[in-house]
């Protein structure tokens, strides 16, 4: 009897994946709960299990093709039965340490690597064998900058004008009659342009496609402030070490920006709302999107009533969240939803730009990096730890006036941490 192995259902909205990659190959011979597939959809990746043992006799979708919901991906014989596995003769090692050495190997061999879908592309398309790469990313993952480490490394050591390039001999000179030299003039030449193709990842596509949408069907605006961080900083060094105690997490600058966002939002319904047809739909509740940038692209999952949470509880469940993101573990629902988006670049660099909002939320709040300025205060220069932050704004909802209150507004309660408690 054959079973069909389907694409599953993988969320609301969630319609279509792309075959990311094979972990089984026909001919194998497979267990209940094998997982023989991943696909990829522009949410997160999931992996597709056997839910019958036997042979997966055929392989109907090729990696990189894109499938929907019901589709077959193989068929799975079950008559087969599971192989049986003979011992192979093993020859005795002729002292302990050549011993120690084979079983150290052997043990190697058995310990597959782990690695993330796009390094396994990667590696696959360069033809690199993955047990040689050390990983460096969650649990020694192998990730997409160690394949390229690792293929840049090759290049210096096998460079392209290699010896295979260069003549094995030399033949001896031929004497011949003394010949006028024809001068001609240097023909210029220009050597080849290395280019490469690569396809884009589902990911990248709806990302590519959902950033191209707010550019066109909203009426975006950004407007910037400063913050002095002064009061935060000190906040954070007197009372980190007793946090990290009783909580047993660091005191971050995420959850001081989620709690004054709340205060702001709050004071500033309509940057807490959407657009649905001729209604606007003003959301009481605020259910915070915290962007995290990944090997496989940005990803925005979703912190759920936010403001019944403590700072503990916040940053908890941000760090929970970047951790899920570098091991692929996402799934789609902690990433459904938002009413409100906070962006981080500070923590690349950005001195400063304009967020793009995510639709259909009408407002988003970029940080950027702690810089130490001279400012004016009191009539005097000081040098203060300073940041700019950025709101961009659905100018069809959102009037001028509200997006600079706003962003008042939470300087106001950052600059003043105390505030705080009372109106984040």
């Amino acid at each position: 009897m054959t079973v069909e192995v389907v694409v599953p259902e993988m969320g609301e909205s969630v319609l279509e994946a792309t075959v990311s990659a094979w972990l089984k190959k026909e001919g194998d011979y497979v267990n209940v709960g094998d997982v023989l597939v991943e696909l990829e959809t522009d949410k997160v990746n999931l992996e597709v299990g056997a839910k019958s043992a036997g042979n997966l006799a055929q392989i109907k979708v090729k990696q990189g093709q894109d499938v929907k919901v019901g589709d077959v991906l193989a068929v799975i014989d079950e008559k087969a039965g599971a192989p049986e596995v003979k011992p192979a003769p093993e020859a005795a090692p002729q002292n302990e340490k050549e011993g120690a050495r084979g079983n150290g190997h052997e043990r190697e061999r058995q310990s597959a690597p782990q690695i993330t879908p796009v390094a396994a592309r990667l590696a696959k398309e360069k033809g690199v064998n993955i047990s040689e790469i050390p990983g460096s990313g969650n649990e020694g993952r192998v990730t997409k900058a160690d394949v390229e480490g690792f293929l840049q490394g090759q290049e210096r050591v096998n460079p392209l004008q290699g010896a295979s390039q260069r003549p094995t001999h030399q033949q001896a000179p031929v004497e011949s009659e003394p010949q006028m030299e024809e001068v001609n003039e240097p023909v210029a030449t220009e050597a080849p342009r290395p280019e490469e193709r690569i396809r884009m990842t589902r990911r990248r596509r709806t990302i590519a496609q959902r950033l191209l949408e707010a550019q066109q069907t909203t009426a975006m605006l950004t407007t910037f402030n400063e913050i002095d961080m002064t009061a935060v900083m000190d906040l954070r060094k007197r009372r980190n070490e007793e946090f990290q105690k009783e909580h047993g997490i660091k005191l971050g600058i995420m959850s001081f920006f989620v709690k004054a966002s709340i205060g702001a939002l709050k004071a500033f319904p309509q940057v807490n709302a959407e657009i649905d047809g001729d209604e606007i739909v003003l959301k009481h509740y605020y259910d915070m999107g915290i962007a995290i940038g990944s090997e496989e692209g940005l990803v925005v999952p979703v912190v759920r009533n936010v403001d019944r949470l403590s700072f503990a509880e916040i940053e908890k469940q941000i760090v929970e969240y970047v951790t899920r993101t570098n091991a692929g573990k996402l799934t789609v629902d902690d990433l459904r939803g938002g009413t409100f988006t906070i962006t981080n670049g500070g923590v690349f660099g950005s001195m400063l730009s304009t967020p793009i909002l995510n639709p259909p939320q009408v407002g988003i709040l970029g940080l950027h990096k702690i810089e130490e300025r001279p400012i004016a205060l009191k009539g005097e220069v000081v040098i203060r730890p300073m940041m700019y932050v950025a709101l961009s704004y659905d100018h069809r909802i959102v009037d001028g006036r509200e997006a600079v209150l706003f962003l008042v507004k939470i300087k106001q309660l950052l600059e003043d941490p105390e505030r705080l408690l009372l109106e984040g």
